[in-house]
């Protein structure tokens, strides 16, 4: 049986889900996320409803958490693992708390106190207005505006709240010292004295997105340019380990530059001058992981199964690991927040993670935040901003959710407009996917949710296309009739055995093929 899906499939609504067949991968994974939800609910602050900090510090809330964490719920509220009118009240609890709470030019703190809604100092200089993690506050809330669409009183007053909170956000504040760039911090006590234009490239990206879209204090699109572009780090163009990485770091840098920004941007849809976002954060992502199976030291213990850096705890107590900055220390959510990207990867991560490490690992709200093989350290801690993207790129991955709501979000189609990033014009041909090096091939799994195997692919122009696999004795399964798509990108669903085999999409007179190893 096959199942065509086109990038615009409609959002199923909470009261239609289908009963799912059920699979050891679902179950894995459906345990996984919905216990990492729990940090977001369970563990919310019974005040404010936000997300706190860390675990060893309930009355420190955090913005940017809260906003990964209001997406969560919007997940949950879905999934029907907590009831839609409970979703809303309590982001509505959230919605009043942070009307009242201390902002800084519509900016709020990276820390408040969840009793109170007074600053709480992030660092000496740091007790005001913090643009980025305004932004994910931001980001989170209204793409809860854009799903809660209902007409009762309930969902038409968190709209209503959200909508006031995201027009009293001053981002033109931010870029107003007369130096045409955009700054993240400003203090009523200290002015300007933390000094950091938001430059690229990083986790900053859905700031300028929000501050370009704004329909009240909208920043001028070339603060973006002149910030975010003209960077020593902007754009990279090198190869690493076999990928060529557009933008950034060397080696990408940690892996939450390609989870942060793109919770609710789908990369698959993004590209201007100088990248294509998709395979910038693919590539990032393979190159992360290839840097821990071939170059990791041995007593690091790394493997296809144990990957993943980017900043959290570590056995220091905080760090940014890279391949660039790596003392040994795996952080989960590296791996589970790249799910999109490199799913059989991913889900090899987090099985190894919850059967090998989970009796120290895992815990009432998921897995801790990191461990150390090396030196025998375990986290007993859950940070916010790591277990948030994990639920949500989780289900990007399933179902595609945020990343469906964001693009039919006018604020956020209308930002990228103005940073000049468009839809990809893709040839006919399998678009997304990169070969990992030691196979020269692309793994796929069974889809969880699905139980086939999905085939992603884009069509360019009109002639009809044909899409079939061979298998290693060269015999023939045609997975697409001749066929016309419109435009754009497209899934196809397909049932197989075990093994490698070569991908074929046939248009006109020219094929394209790909090698698959299928899980």
């Amino acid at each position: 049986m096959l199942c065509v899906v086109s990038s615009s499939t409609r959002i199923q609504a909470q009261n239609e889900r289908q009963v799912q067949t059920t699979n050891e991968p679902r179950e894995y994974i459906e345990t996984v996320q919905k216990a990492t939800f729990g940090y977001f609910w369970d563990f919310a602050h019974p005040i404010s409803g936000m997300a706190a900090e860390r675990t060893a510090t309930p009355n420190i809330v955090t913005t940017g958490g809260t906003g990964f964490g209001v997406m969560s719920i919007v997940v949950a509220s879905n999934r029907q693992w907590i009831k839609r009118e409970e979703a809303v009240n309590h982001l509505i609890k959230i919605a009043s708390f942070l009307k009242k709470a201390d902002r800084f030019h519509g900016a709020w703190s990276h820390w408040l106190d969840g009793r109170t809604g007074k600053v709480v100092p992030f660092g000496m200089y740091d007790n005001g207005g913090d643009l980025v993690e305004t932004a994910y506050l931001m980001n989170g809330l209204l793409v809860a505006r854009k799903y809660f669409d209902k007409e009762n009183q309930q969902e038409k007053l968190l709209r209503k709240q959200i909508t006031e909170l995201w027009e009293t956000v001053e981002w033109d504040w931010y870029a107003s010292r007369g130096d045409n760039y955009l700054y993240w911090h400003w203090s009523p006590n200290y002015d300007w004295k933390m000094n950091m234009p938001i430059r690229g490239y990083n986790e900053c990206l859905i700031t300028y997105v929000l501050a370009l879209s704004s329909p009240t204090h909208s920043i001028k699109p070339n603060v973006y340019q002149n910030t975010w572009k003209k960077s020593d780090f902007y754009k990279n163009g090198n190869d690493y380990l076999g990928y060529n990485l557009p933008l950034g770091f060397a080696k990408g840098g940690p892996l939450f530059f390609a989870h942060y920004s793109y919770l609710s941007l789908d990369s698959r849809l993004m590209e201007d001058e100088d990248a294509n976002y998709w395979k910038q954060n693919l590539a990032h992502t393979l190159i992360n992981y290839e840097h821990c199976v071939k170059d990791g030291k041995k007593e690091f213990d790394y493997s296809a199964e144990n990957w993943g850096l980017t900043a959290s705890d570590d056995y220091n107590f905080y760090d940014a690991h890279s391949p660039t900055n790596d003392n040994g220390t795996i952080s989960p959510t590296a791996a589970l927040s790249s799910f999109p990207y490199t799913p059989f990867a991913a889900f090899q991560a987090m099985r190894y993670l919850y059967l090998k490490k989970g009796n120290q690992l895992f815990n009432k709200y998921g897995f801790y935040d990191a461990y150390n093989n090396q030196k025998n350290w375990y986290s007993n801690q859950y940070l916010a901003i790591d277990q948030g993207p994990i639920v949500v790129m989780m289900e990007n991955y399933r179902s595609g959710l945020l990343w469906k709501l964001g693009e039919s979000m006018e604020e956020l189609q209308k930002g990228l407009s103005l940073m000049g990033i468009k839809k990809p014009n893709y040839p006919t041909g399998f678009y997304m996917y990169l070969p990992k090096q030691i196979y020269q091939g692309v793994e796929l799994m069974v889809h969880p949710d699905k139980s086939t195997y999905i085939l992603d692919f884009a069509v360019k122009g009109n002639e009809p296309i044909e899409i079939s696999i061979l298998n290693e004795l060269s015999e023939k399964n045609i997975i697409v009739a001749s066929k016309s798509f419109s435009n754009g990108i497209h899934q196809v669903g397909f049932k197989a055995k075990n093994g490698i085999y070569k991908a074929l999409i046939k248009q006109g007179n020219s094929t394209v093929e790909a090698k698959l190893i299928l899980k």
